[in-house]
């Protein structure tokens, strides 16, 4: 069993920025591939940036490509999401999410979540 919980989430104007924080436990390790993935209120879970074990790895939604930036520290086993350049369109519920095996972006395919952190963009 894995655990995420995600941290960080806020209100902010356009225009700034947040870092969200993605803490794990349990049976995982640098082989698990980790995604951030957003839902707006009355729309789908959407993707947002994936990760492998390595920062080349690095994949990204055309929507925040720029302005977002994922990362992850492996000793600590905690993945981050930079967010910069934030619009209303941001505002969502990000959550985390882990798969053994590589970063990809379609929600189905990843094995864990943790329960989300609010995010709100004001204008």
């Amino acid at each position: 069993q894995v655990q995420l919980v995600e941290s960080g989430g806020g209100l902010v104007q356009a225009g700034g920025s947040l870092r969200l924080s993605c803490a794990a436990s349990g049976r995982t390790d640098s082989t698990y591939a980790m995604g951030w993935f957003r839902q707006a209120p009355g729309k789908e879970r959407e993707y947002v940036a994936a990760i492998g074990w390595s920062a080349s790895s690095a994949i990204y939604a055309h929507s925040v490509k720029g302005r977002f930036t994922i990362s992850r520290d492996n000793s600590k086993k905690m993945t981050y999401l930079q967010m910069n350049n934030l619009t209303p369109e941001d505002t969502a519920v990000y959550y985390c999410a882990t798969r053994l095996g590589a970063p990809v972006s379609l929600p189905d395919l990843y094995d864990y979540w943790g329960q989300g952190t609010q995010v709100t963009v004001y204008s």
